[in-house]
């Protein structure tokens, strides 16, 4: 019995009925101006929900009223542009209005009819009340409850069935669920992206502060140390410049990608390769500047990762880079002998990740010892 009143105690019971209520308050003032054409607010809401904006202000008022206590419920959120979704509109905004008729006679005349019965059964008639004859006087009595349940129950049920239509009606349709799903997916690929860029770049970093400072140890030259400890400070200062990049996309989705390093900067890292000790032997031929710059930044990072796998695998030995782009290809080559004593690094995550990266662009990759005995990391991009 008290689950049953429960509806009594709560707010968006009334909320929901405000909501019945508001077309029909503003269909009653057109009744009063011209009482012989009852049916034109029907046909005013065709066109009015056919309007992309329609179905936004719907979702407003449905959020507010129909479900006030709901942090997300499931109503579409941008407005109507496919034809089927307005015309769902327009079929929500007839359904609103006769349902709401129906409450609004409900809640006039129900309180009407109880308060009739009640006062027939006291033995007083009124003039201004419906007359209601028969039965004694007593039988009344027994009927008063009958009309404020009915109420009862067209102001509770009518709510609901309100709010469960608002939500397939102003819900997202199928397409925009799906559009939905597509730019999530959008968002955990960047996410997937940003993450790797900043391996790429911390890892670059941590590699070459390391390689440098077992090399100033070994060297036990002061202006050797010098120099390694200046290479660390630039390496440092790149990694946190490209950290607070990173950390700012996160922050800001929609922060342009032009602020990120493309091949075109390319000579920061050979200068970091060579300051960590390593030989490198740089042949860049072709427009760099030209690239696309999503071509461009993602060839930056699969060059800063093979150069970091030289450093953090093979140490400071001669290494030979080739960027090119030509027959609409942009080539990179990144070539480096192994010490007998050091394996041959195939299966590391900085691999896999050039391969990855080249897939998503069309291109493919080699990696893995050459005819010579040397490791080679060889990617082609298409730039088309």
């Amino acid at each position: 019995m008290v689950r049953l009143l429960r509806p009594l105690v709560r707010g968006r019971t009334y909320t929901r009925l405000l909501h019945m209520w508001v077309p029909v308050a503003a269909v009653s003032v057109w009744w009063w101006v011209a009482p012989g054409l009852p049916w034109v607010p029907l046909v005013v809401l065709v066109p009015v929900g056919l309007l992309p904006g329609a179905r936004v202000a719907e979702v407003m008022q449905a959020r507010l009223l129909l479900t006030p206590d709901e942090a997300d419920p499931d109503f579409a959120t941008r407005p109507a542009t496919a034809w089927p979704d307005r015309w769902r509109t327009v079929l929500w905004l007839v359904f609103r209005m006769l349902l709401g008729g129906v409450v609004a006679w409900g809640t006039v005349w129900l309180p009407i009819v109880a308060y009739a019965l009640a006062a027939r059964t006291v033995g007083h008639e009124t003039e201004d009340l419906p007359r209601v004859s028969g039965p004694p006087d007593w039988v009344f009595g027994l009927l008063v409850p009958l009309p404020l349940v009915a109420l009862y129950a067209l102001v509770a049920g009518g709510g609901a069935v309100l709010t469960a239509v608002a939500r397939r009606l102003l819900g997202p349709s199928v397409a925009e669920r799906l559009a939905a799903v597509e730019e999530r997916t959008e968002q955990l690929l960047e996410r997937t992206r940003i993450a790797r860029e900043l391996h790429d770049s911390i890892g670059h970093a941590l590699t070459v502060a390391v390689v440098q400072a077992g090399a100033a140890r070994a060297a036990n030259s002061p202006e050797f140390t010098e120099r390694a400890l200046a290479a660390i400070e630039d390496t440092g200062r790149a990694a946190l410049e490209d950290l607070e990049r990173v950390l700012g996309v996160l922050r800001e989705s929609e922060r342009p990608a032009s602020a990120r390093p493309t091949l075109a900067d390319a000579d920061r890292l050979l200068e970091s390769a060579r300051a960590s000790g390593a030989t490198v032997d740089a042949e860049v031929t072709g427009p760099l500047e030209t690239l696309p710059g999503p071509l461009s930044r993602e060839g930056y990072r699969i060059l800063q990762e093979a150069l970091t796998n030289v450093l953090r695998h093979a140490g400071a030995v001669p290494a030979r880079v080739r960027v090119s782009t030509a027959d609409g290809l942009l080539t990179l080559e990144v070539r480096n002998p192994l010490p007998d004593d050091r394996p041959a690094a195939g299966r590391g995550s900085g691999l896999r990740g050039i391969r990855e990266r080249a897939a998503l662009l069309g291109g493919r990759a080699h990696t893995g010892p050459d005819g010579d005995g040397d490791w080679q990391v060889r990617v082609e991009l298409p730039l088309g």
